[in-house]
């Protein structure tokens, strides 16, 4: 049975005393149940598992329910396991949570509890505002180039077309029926449960543009003004920068900033788009996996925004920030900036390139860069992408 890291920090994290509320957080659909349950099935140690993931969000006091259903299966001081799943769905989640955590802590009641969420946006808010100093997260990515080739047997150029969601795995030989399948039970699902179900959303079908956009551009550097030419009823630039950052909340697409020295210019800057999955991008096309791998043009950029996707997935979960850089013509594709330590890495795969060195001008203002190129004349993608990303930091 395959397992990720994540199931073996989950048991290592249950193992300790009751100490904090551990919660998981990633995308829809790549294995943070499968990892809790592989967990519940080898610990021993009762536990109770529930998931809020129904048609309708229930009411708050689902938890305390469930909760005490926990409480009431407790055999002995080892304690009991409670595992609430997509709590984000419910409305005060945080507040009921804070409540029952705070009694059982003052009852002297050993209750483990494990929070599952796949929005960002709302689990945030509720830690931020309920539950300071009473949690640790654990940040569950896409899968990697490593854990697709060691569990399905992938090849690079598989992995990097069909991307890496697990579910999908066994459809692909089938590429239509892939296809379909990653829209109607990834890409709608998260849309519809984990963004318009739970936020006001004024233009839903705006979002959705949005969206298909930043997966069509894939890579590319893009202004709003830009984009609302290509929108119907577009509204304006503030509207787009919302539904911008609730796509991010779902885990689909990020909007990387520019580089500068200063960060109220790199929050105004124009995003570099990057769907953090690139089955997302290829599951919106007609175009086969042949049609895609005999283009170079296409296939560079896909190669781009594969490695830009693996290097935001890992600096999620190691507290690293990326960008991309722009000056005139000279460009880089991505900085990884840790602390005030940057590392500018540059693609090469095949996709046209600017006349002029990004490189070199990015060192001329920012002294004591890492460079790193990824692709012909440096590191191998096959290697940079199963590589841990701290390596290149090391």
């Amino acid at each position: 049975m395959f397992k990720r890291d994540t199931t073996r920090i989950i048991t290592e994290r249950l193992h300790e005393n009751r100490h904090f509320i551990q919660v998981l957080i990633g995308p829809r659909q790549v294995g943070k149940t499968t990892a809790i349950q592989q967990v519940l099935g080898e610990i021993d140690r009762p536990y109770h598992y529930a998931a809020a993931d129904l048609p309708a969000p229930p009411p708050t006091d689902w938890i305390s329910q469930q909760w005490n259903l926990a409480r009431m299966k407790q055999e002995n001081k080892k304690g009991i396991i409670l595992v609430l799943d997509e709590v984000q769905k419910i409305s005060n989640w945080s507040v009921e949570v804070k409540r029952l955590w705070d009694e059982d802590t003052h009852s002297g009641i050993n209750l483990q509890v494990v929070l599952l969420g796949s929005s960002s946006l709302l689990i945030q808010k509720g830690l931020n505002e309920s539950l300071a100093g009473r949690f640790e997260l654990i940040r569950v990515s896409h899968w990697s180039f490593k854990e697709c080739r060691d569990c399905f047997g992938w090849s690079l150029d598989k992995f990097i077309y069909f991307g890496g969601y697990p579910g999908a795995a066994v459809l692909i030989d089938d590429e239509r029926r892939w296809a379909q399948y990653v829209r109607d039970s990834l890409i709608e699902t998260a849309i519809s449960k984990d963004i318009l179900l739970l936020n006001p959303v004024g233009k839903p079908a705006l979002l959705r543009q949005l969206f298909v956009l930043a997966c069509e551009y894939a890579g590319q550097i893009l202004s709003y003004q830009k984009l609302l030419g290509q929108l119907i009823d577009a509204g304006n630039t503030t509207t787009l920068a919302h539904y911008q950052t609730l796509l991010e909340s779902a885990f689909l697409i990020k909007g990387l900033r520019k580089w500068s020295g200063g960060a109220l210019r790199r929050r105004n800057s124009s995003p570099k788009w990057l769907p953090l999955n690139t089955a997302l991008t290829t599951a919106l096309t007609n175009r086969s996996f042949h049609e895609w791998r005999s283009n170079p043009e296409m296939w560079g950029r896909l190669v781009e925004a594969a490695v830009g996707a693996y290097l935001v997935n890992e600096a999620c979960c190691l507290g690293l920030e990326v960008y991309y850089w722009r000056q005139g013509n000279h460009e880089v594709d991505f900085v990884v900036a840790k602390g005030k330590d940057l590392t500018a890495i540059e693609v090469k795969s095949g996709k046209r390139r600017m006349a002029l060195s990004g490189m070199e001008k990015f060192r001329e203002s920012y002294k004591n860069t890492k460079v790193l190129t990824v692709g012909s004349q440096g590191v191998e993608i096959e290697k940079f992408l199963e590589t841990p990303l701290n390596h290149w930091f090391e």
